[in-house]
């Protein structure tokens, strides 16, 4: 009988046994990655390109994004959609800075004919008129509603500033990017970005191996036909910078520096590093300034990912009349970093913390080719994460110390506050 005032034993994990998908090329710089070990009926299909947001000129990329299932010469938007229903397939689409996904979620008995209409739309998307003034109508509405929201100030400017030397990375959608926007400009990005960028093909289902053939004869002709240039690096302005709002009750923060990403050596110590910061609940900055202050609901930092580069951020909402309180305590927070070794309970704490996330995030298929995609896109091999866990483990406070003093120097910080100045 199980004794409920017996805590369960603690049983740290050696290592996880990570599942690698077959890679198939259908073209110079595109792959099929495919995961056949799912025991349900459900498939997911994704289609990357690099059709991110940096792509083209303004911001055409995300107006191409909402209307790839806008329309053919043969179907409206609406008999696409209908069809796809019909089928019980659910198609998505989002965009980074960096690339364009579509995902596409059915039934393995569904499949080929919900690739069929998914294929079609895509490759004849003829972008009609009206389907573009009313996602321009709709965006713009969208765009005024956040251009109250202190939030999004402040992210906003956070990018133009964070990017400030990286070009279109620091490009930011603006009111006069509504206007003038010419269906021949889309039909022309969607060629090159979309017709001619397939990165790769994400499948995981178990479809037997005819749905490597079927794919390749659909979409080898949209892979890339040379590799795409990401930035290697990028410089911010530093300082801090305050977006105006009148009658905000809120002040919208953040903080960011250029960072890093998985191929980076000190990759692990500051993952665990920002993790004791501010990536958890009970992490420095929630137990302070949310538990302890009450300044704010809550509050967390984040290390970004980008092909070539990243960035760390800081970010929180609060009352303006604690502004400079929560600006300080934050300080407050990496000087300790900097200048005491953290506690060896505490490191076990986010040890054992990090190590559950991991497990948890290896759980399914799924979840499985989600990782594989992690490193996938940094040219490396699931190995990463057994190292990453034994970098977790070995990991000593005097690391941590160390990666503080390296990479979080309060000057080189971008701080950017939105709101109404107290």
């Amino acid at each position: 009988m199980l004794k409920r005032s017996i805590q369960p034993e603690i049983k740290e994990g050696e290592s996880i046994h990570f599942v690698q998908p077959q890679a198939i090329n259908i073209g110079p710089h595109t792959s099929i990655f495919y995961l056949d070990q799912v025991k349900d009926e459900t498939v997911r299909i994704e289609l990357s390109f690099n059709a991110g947001q940096i792509h083209g000129h303004k911001n055409v990329a995300s107006f191409v994004s909402a209307l790839l299932l806008s329309g053919t010469p043969e179907k409206t938007s609406e008999q696409i959609h209908e069809e796809l229903d019909f089928l019980g397939a659910y198609v998505d689409h989002e965009i980074s800075m960096e690339s364009a996904f579509i995902h596409l979620f059915c039934l393995r008995k569904n499949v080929y004919a919900a690739l069929e209409i998914l294929v079609d739309a895509l490759e004849n998307a003829s972008f009609p008129e009206q389907e573009i003034q009313d996602m321009l109508q709709e965006k713009k509405q969208r765009y005024l509603v956040s251009n109250e929201k202190v939030n999004f100030l402040a992210r906003k400017e956070f990018q133009k500033q964070l990017f400030s030397g990286a070009g279109a990375y620091a490009r930011q959608m603006e009111m006069e990017d509504f206007l003038d926007v010419k269906q021949s400009d889309l039909l022309d990005f969607h060629h090159k970005f979309y017709l001619q960028s397939l990165r790769k093909v994400v499948v995981v289902g178990n479809l037997g191996a005819e749905i490597i053939p079927f794919l390749s004869n659909k979409l080898s002709a949209w892979s890339q036909p040379e590799l795409f240039e990401f930035i290697p690096g990028f410089h911010n302005e530093p300082g801090r910078f305050h977006v105006e709002k009148k009658g905000a009750l809120q002040t919208a923060i953040r903080f960011g520096v250029p960072m890093f990403n998985k191929q980076h050596p000190d990759y692990f110590d500051f993952v665990i590093l920002q993790t004791i910061l501010g990536d958890y609940f009970g992490s420095r900055l929630m137990s302070n300034i949310r538990e302890d202050k009450g300044y704010t609901y809550g509050i967390g930092c984040a290390l970004v990912e980008l092909k070539r580069s990243g960035y760390f951020v800081i970010a929180t909402e609060v009352a303006k009349d604690v502004t400079e309180a929560t600006i300080r305590e934050i300080k407050y927070e990496i000087d300790r970093l900097q200048n005491e070794l953290v506690p060896q309970e505490e490191l076990e704490l986010v040890k054992n913390y990090m190590l559950g996330q991991l497990l948890k995030s290896a759980d399914g298929p799924n979840a499985m080719m989600d990782l594989f995609l992690g490193v996938e896109q940094h040219q490396m091999t699931l190995t990463f994460y057994n190292e990453y866990i034994n970098n977790i483990k070995s990991v000593t406070p005097e690391q941590l110390k160390e990666i503080a003093i390296r990479c979080l120097n309060w000057d080189q910080f971008t701080l950017i506050t939105a709101g109404e100045r107290n």
